[in-house]
């Protein structure tokens, strides 16, 4: 396994599906499952335990939720892509996941290549959604942004260069190769430049990016 291979931790209550998903995983060079837990509570220690490039994260688990799950992943400061693998197409749903941090939204019903695709997009740095998902989420997502001049003027010029190279879709590990900095000074800055612009995630703080560039 190349020590490039982006590590990635399964949360789901399902032992049958954590097993597909890691044997699918496991057919693919550049990704490793590294992790799996099936409660939230298990996948809040391992999460800080691993600090996985990516967690695959299921929405209707027992106990605590998947929503739960992702807001206390967040509030502890974990920077991994988080995205959500359920049967829930619900509006409240995917927009309870994206606005509390959420990196993607994909449906269980996908194909086995199709979900691998996506998930290797989202390793990658990409946003991904099932195509339901989409434009529920646009929708959502259209609501005036907040007085950008003045947050964008609180941050330093480095957190805007990550931020604009967020909105291009970059991820952690290839923004730190551009900018030749450390991946956990990648970390540090994206988590002040979310702080600062009151934003859960790193797609938020991207779809607001690209919303700012449109309106200048």
């Amino acid at each position: 396994m190349s020590s490039e291979a982006a590590s990635i931790m399964l949360v789901d209550d399902h032992p049958l599906l954590r097993k597909g998903l890691k044997q699918l995983i496991a057919m693919e060079d550049d990704m490793q499952v590294v992790a799996e837990a099936s409660n939230g509570k298990d996948a809040i220690e391992l999460a800080a335990q691993h600090d996985p490039d990516l967690i695959v994260l299921d929405l209707n688990m027992q106990g605590m939720d998947g929503i739960e799950t992702l807001k206390k992943l967040r509030d502890s400061g974990v920077t991994s892509r988080i995205i959500m693998l359920t049967v829930s197409d619900a509006d409240d749903d995917v927009v309870a996941a994206i606005t509390n941090g959420a990196d993607g939204y994909l449906l269980k019903d996908m194909e086995p290549e199709q979900l691998l695709e996506q998930i290797h997009r989202a390793v990658t740095g990409k946003m991904v959604l099932s195509e339901a998902i989409t434009e529920i989420l646009a929708t959502a997502l259209r609501q005036p942004a907040k007085s950008p001049s003045s947050q964008l003027s609180s941050l330093t010029n480095r957190e805007y260069e990550i931020l604009s190279l967020i909105a291009k879709g970059m991820s952690n590990k290839v923004i730190a190769r551009e900018l030749d900095i450390s991946d956990g000074t990648v970390k540090v800055h994206v988590k002040h430049l979310l702080k600062k612009l009151g934003l859960r995630s790193r797609v938020e703080a991207a779809v607001w990016m690209v919303n700012q560039q449109g309106e200048q």
